[in-house]
């Protein structure tokens, strides 16, 4: 007697928020990559991230990928567009960061234009987490690019007001930022509502562990957040997901540690760029639909799991 296994249909659809002139993230009426249930009109996004400042203290094995481009964020950014194929730039401000450099939101501004301008596919603009000054920062970043549908973030409830204005000002999107809840994330995507965010300009980032460092909770806050959206059809929650990885597979012990300090973890280059594609891998099939990564091998792997899973769900159609 053969098996036929039941097709569950959902209710809900993720929204698609369009970023850059034309590329679009989410829309999707399914779960990760059950083409046979729903579909996912969009591809999930491979962004590669770029300082505004160097990056001294990161390991070899991604220091020497970029050493050449580190003091110039638009030739860094070109690389990984021309070189590297990135589908989209997560530009990091970290040099607005108070408790470091503290550059100037005209300077941040300024470096946002010229890589902007320098570059063919979408760049989202990202702070530093620090609400009072990514405010300020974020404000100029969006009144110096008024034509560009550039997603700029982090929002979060202390400062989702002072943004939210400036981005429905300059109708850009947002990254909407809370620390691995869904009640939270629920709750921010109402206040950026309520505040008259247009929802298909809001992107949510729930948070983003790494491997071994918090990556099965992140995993099952996003699962729980398309359950809500796809499932309950919870309108407030049906956004696409963007995961800041990068900074947080390569700050792990295991992506840093050398061979002569750990003899049995093996080659520390292989072990960091096995590190953040798993992570990445991991994020792809709870739901992501935007992943912020860094070492171009560990980009190469990531696509590739990203077209053996679309061709099984063909087959399976197919079947």
């Amino acid at each position: 007697m053969s098996f036929t296994a039941p097709i569950e249909k959902t209710k809900g659809q993720i929204r698609e928020v369009e970023i850059g002139s034309s590329s679009k993230v989410g829309g999707e009426s399914t779960f990760p990559f059950h083409l046979w249930e729903g579909e996912m009109p969009n591809s999930p996004m491979v962004a590669m991230e770029v300082y505004d400042e160097p990056q001294p203290e990161w390991p070899e094995a991604v220091r020497k990928v970029y050493e050449d481009v580190m003091d110039d964020p638009v030739a860094w950014a070109k690389k990984c567009q021309d070189e590297f194929g990135a589908d989209a730039i997560v530009l990091q401000l970290r040099s607005t960061d108070p408790n470091g450099t503290d550059a100037s939101p005209e300077a941040a501004a300024e470096t946002v234009k010229k890589v902007a301008e320098a570059i063919s596919i979408p760049l989202l603009v990202n702070g530093t987490g620090s609400p009072d000054k990514d405010a300020e920062v974020l404000k100029k970043v969006a009144e110096a690019m008024p034509d560009r549908n550039i997603p700029i973030g982090p929002v979060d409830d202390a400062n989702h007001r002072l943004i939210g204005a400036a981005a429905m000002g300059y109708k850009k999107p947002v990254v909407a930022f809370t620390s691995m809840d869904v009640n939270l994330a629920k709750q921010l995507n109402v206040l950026l509502s309520q505040l008259g965010v247009p929802e298909d300009k809001i992107i949510m980032d729930p948070t983003t562990g790494a491997l071994g460092y918090g990556l099965e909770y992140c995993y099952s806050i996003m699962e729980r957040d398309r359950l809500a959206a796809l499932v309950q059809n919870d309108g407030k929650m049906q956004m696409p997901i963007l995961n800041n990885l990068a900074p947080e597979t390569w700050k792990a012990k295991e992506s840093r540690v050398t061979e002569a300090e750990e003899p049995t973890y093996g080659d520390v280059e292989t072990r960091g760029i096995l590190w953040e594609a798993i992570t990445a891998t991991a994020l792809l099939l709870s739901g992501t639909d935007i992943l912020v990564m860094r070492h171009p091998q560990a980009v190469e792997l990531v696509r590739s799991a990203i077209d053996g899973l679309q061709a099984q769900a063909k087959e399976k159609i197919a079947s």
